[in-house]
C-alpha cells in the first residue's frame, strides 16, 4: 500500500526503529506484567519467602507483529535455606531490542526478621553482571539499505558489575515492597567520537497488595495491587490492578498501566505446585495500529526440598 509515495511497509519499519531507539533510551529494565505472582523479578528480599523453592520461566513479546520488536526471556529460581529466615535466588534475563542484546545474571540473598508473631520484614541484596552487545555494523540506512560507515565497529561489553537492594514487609494478607534492583549506572561506550549512553538506569520500585477473603471457605479471594516505578531523569510510572482467585485454582486480573495501557493477567494451577500464566497488554497510543499487543507467558513450579509443614497460604 502506498500513501503519497511512501510504502506502508517502509513506514512501519521507520516507526519501529524510532520506537526501539526510544525504548533503549527510556526503558532500560524490562517491564513485567505478572510480577504480582513472583515478586523476586523486581525485589531480592522476596527470595526464599515461602517454605518451598520456586522456579519461574517467562517469555515476553512486546508489540507482536513488528519485526525485531523487544523480546524478554527470563528464568528465576529462589529457595529458603536450612534456616527459614534466609533465602537465596538467581535471575537470568535476556533482552533483545532490534539487534541490541542484553544478558543479566543476578543472584539474590534475603534475610527475614520477625517484628511480631505475624508481621515479618525481609531485607535483600542482589549482585551480578550484565553482558551487552550491539552489532552497529549490521544496521542499514533507509531508504538505500547501505551500511553507515560511522558505525563500523560493534559494541561487545562483558561482565559489567551491578548490585541492588530491597525490603519486603508482609503478613499473611498484605505486603509492601521497596527495591532498587540495579544501583550501578553502567555506561556503554560507542566507537564514534567517544559517544556513550547509559546502559542501566537506576530505577526504584514501590509496590504493595492486600488480600480480601470474600467468603469463609476461601472460594473467592480478591487482591488489589499497586506499583510505582521511578527512573532517575524520567517521569513516574504506576500500575493499578485488581486480581481475583477462584476456588484456589485460577487467578484472573485486570491492570491499568500509566502510558495508556490496559493489561489482562491470569495464572492457572495445573496441579498444586505447577502453574501456567498468561498476560496481554494493549497500548493505546500512536503505535497501536501497527502491532497486535504484548504477550507474556510464564511457567512456574514449586519444589519441596526440606519436607516442612506448610501452614502459610501463598497469595502473593
Amino acid at each position: 500500500m502506498n500513501y503519497g509515495g511512501i510504502h506502508y511497509g517502509k513506514l512501519t519499519k521507520v516507526l519501529f526503529f524510532l520506537l526501539v531507539w526510544l525504548q533503549s533510551a527510556a526503558q532500560q529494565d524490562p517491564i513485567f506484567t505478572q510480577y504480582m505472582y513472583n515478586g523476586q523479578v523486581i525485589n531480592p528480599a522476596y527470595a526464599g519467602i515461602w517454605e518451598k523453592a520456586g522456579f519461574t520461566a517467562l517469555v515476553r513479546e512486546q508489540w507482536a507483529g513488528i519485526n525485531r520488536a523487544p523480546l524478554t526471556e527470563a528464568i528465576s529460581i529462589h529457595s529458603p535455606m536450612f534456616s527459614e529466615a534466609t533465602g537465596i535466588g538467581l535471575n537470568i534475563i535476556n533482552d533483545t531490542y532490534g539487534r541490541e542484546q542484553r544478558l543479566s545474571v543476578l543472584a539474590d540473598y534475603a534475610y527475614e526478621v520477625n517484628l511480631t508473631p505475624w508481621r515479618r520484614l525481609r531485607f535483600g541484596v542482589k549482585f551480578g553482571f550484565t553482558n551487552y552487545k550491539n552489532p552497529l555494523s549490521e544496521y542499514q540506512l533507509y531508504p538505500d539499505g547501505e551500511y553507515d560507515p560511522i558505525f563500523a565497529q560493534d559494541v561487545d561489553l562483558r561482565f559489567l558489575p551491578n548490585f541492588g537492594v530491597g525490603a519486603f514487609l508482609y503478613e499473611d494478607n498484605y505486603y509492601i515492597g521497596l527495591a532498587i534492583p540495579k544501583m550501578v549506572e553502567n555506561d556503554f561506550t560507542y566507537n564514534y567520537q567517544n559517544y556513550s549512553t547509559q546502559s542501566e538506569i537506576r530505577t526504584i520500585y514501590l509496590n504493595g497488595g492486600y488480600v480480601f477473603f470474600l467468603d469463609p471457605l476461601s472460594r473467592f479471594i480478591f487482591k488489589p495491587t499497586a506499583m510505582i516505578r521511578y527512573s532517575f531523569g524520567a517521569p513516574f510510572q504506576f500500575d493499578l490492578a485488581a486480581n481475583l482467585l477462584i476456588y484456589e485454582r485460577l487467578w484472573v486480573g485486570l491492570m491499568f498501566r500509566s502510558g495508556n495501557a490496559i493489561c489482562a493477567t491470569s495464572q492457572f494451577f495445573i496441579t498444586k505446585n505447577l502453574r501456567f500464566g498468561f498476560a496481554m497488554d494493549m497500548t493505546y497510543n500512536e503505535i497501536y495500529p501497527y502491532q497486535y499487543g504484548t504477550y507474556e507467558f510464564t511457567l512456574g513450579w514449586d519444589m519441596d526440598f526440606y519436607g516442612r509443614s506448610y501452614i502459610r497460604a501463598k497469595y502473593f
